[in-house]
């Protein structure tokens, strides 16, 4: 397979799809595929929500990041055929061949059969469902009269979060926080109302009690409901039905966002490849899937094993993975030794509310506002190139990431 212009097919635009595309620029002919047109920093959504971050600075268009070595092709891979090498795209004619295939697709949002869910609930893994919650937040806030009494501005602004890992606490502080600060602003009397669900017993389940610690502060201080042990059982347009303890309760709400879970793409449902009890790709500690030297996976499609237990279904699992395919598809093509390498744990940084966040590297645990600008530090690093790390840097230096108020436009809409 040593051939300068071997043909890399990489289906999936995150975090393990084009970091790998980057590092293969000049490897072969690249091609990436993606069913969006822009790359998603997933983990500053929370901020994008709350307006501390503008869509440019972590959704950018593929055609700013890509060198121009790399064929992009926006369109949804809906089947592989394996034999003749060949992935078929919805709306193309042909289908794209490859030498080397990496699966980095990603995985959907996973409503666990509970009714009503897909329907009626928010799922939060896009710039659309970050546009939309916030709409749907500043129509509820609207709809509340000058002079409500206290409960019944509660009742209009109630509003549930499914799910509370890391993503469900960012997301139900920022909430509270921006809530809270518009009833300050328009002078409403009482207090919105933020829930979060989860089905454990403990909110973050698997994260370190020191930093445990700092995330239910933050929940305390953003006012906001934590039910544990809490099973959803059903999602209705007008809220939400949990049962805990042998008890149901209903909980009339104005949104139900949805953060409980991560299942495999349509895609790698389909694939006739190795895969574990969960529907992952097995893959070999080179990141080849079992059995198939010429196709690679990672990210949250790939069962990888040789990592910390705390990262699958994290970006950084996928940042770092991404290296490693890369120096292995070369290996590969050049006939050489492909690698292994054990993934590691960089630090986490969580962002709590609109002024605070926790950050814990090297063991150690940094909370409140300067932990906050640490994490946008930490993340300007992590962007895809230093072109645009830069343009972001200077944005946020000169301009600021004060939070954006609810009922407040963003720029150019």
């Amino acid at each position: 397979m040593a051939d300068k212009q071997a043909r890399i097919l990489i289906i999936g635009g995150g975090f393990g799809g084009v970091f790998t595309a980057l590092e293969l620029a000049d490897a072969g002919s690249v091609t990436l595929v993606s069913d969006e047109d822009h790359f998603l920093f997933k983990p500053m959504l929370y901020e994008y929500l709350s307006g501390e971050v503008e869509a440019w600075h972590i959704a950018p268009h593929y055609r700013e990041l890509l060198d121009e070595r790399v064929r992009f092709i926006r369109g949804t891979a809906t089947d592989v055929d394996f034999d003749r090498r060949e992935v078929a795209i919805e709306g193309w004619a042909q289908p794209e061949t490859y030498d080397v295939l990496v699966i980095a697709v990603g995985g959907v949002t996973n409503y666990a059969g509970v009714e009503g869910a897909a329907e009626h609930a928010f799922p939060f893994r896009r710039i659309a469902d970050a546009d939309a919650l916030r709409g749907r937040m500043i129509d509820a806030l609207d709809r509340i009269q000058p002079d409500a009494a206290p409960q019944d501005a509660r009742a209009a602004t109630t509003f549930a979060v499914v799910g509370g890992g890391a993503s469900g606490v960012e997301l139900a502080t920022k909430m509270a926080d921006l809530l809270h600060d518009a009833f300050r602003r328009r002078g409403l009397r009482g207090e919105p109302r933020v829930l979060v669900i989860e089905m454990t017993n403990r909110i973050v389940p698997g994260m370190g009690e020191e930093l445990r610690a700092y995330v239910e502060e933050a929940l305390h201080k953003s006012h906001v409901e934590i039910h544990t042990a809490a099973r959803v059982q059903r999602v209705t347009p007008a809220g939400i039905i949990f049962e805990h303890g042998g008890a149901e309760t209903e909980v009339a709400a104005a949104g139900v966002v949805w953060v409980g879970g991560v299942r495999v793409s349509p895609l790698v449902e389909r694939l006739a490849l190795p895969k574990n009890e969960r529907g992952l790709l097995r893959v070999e500690p080179t990141l080849q899937v079992e059995g198939c030297k010429e196709i690679f996976s990672l990210g949250d499609d790939a069962h990888f094993t040789d990592a910390d237990p705390s990262l699958p279904g994290t970006a950084q699992l996928a940042f770092q993975q991404a290296s490693l395919v890369a120096a292995n598809v070369r290996a590969l093509l050049a006939g050489g030794k492909l690698k292994t390498k054990y993934i590691k744990e960089l630090g986490e940084a969580l962002s709590l509310g609109t002024e605070r966040a926790a950050v814990l590297t090297a063991g150690q645990v940094i909370g409140g506002p300067l932990a906050r600008q640490a994490r946008f530090a930490l993340y300007t690093s992590r962007l895809p190139t230093w072109h645009h790390r830069l343009k972001v840097s200077a944005s946020w230096f000169f301009e600021g990431t004060s939070p954006r108020p609810l009922g407040l436009r963003r720029p150019g809409t």
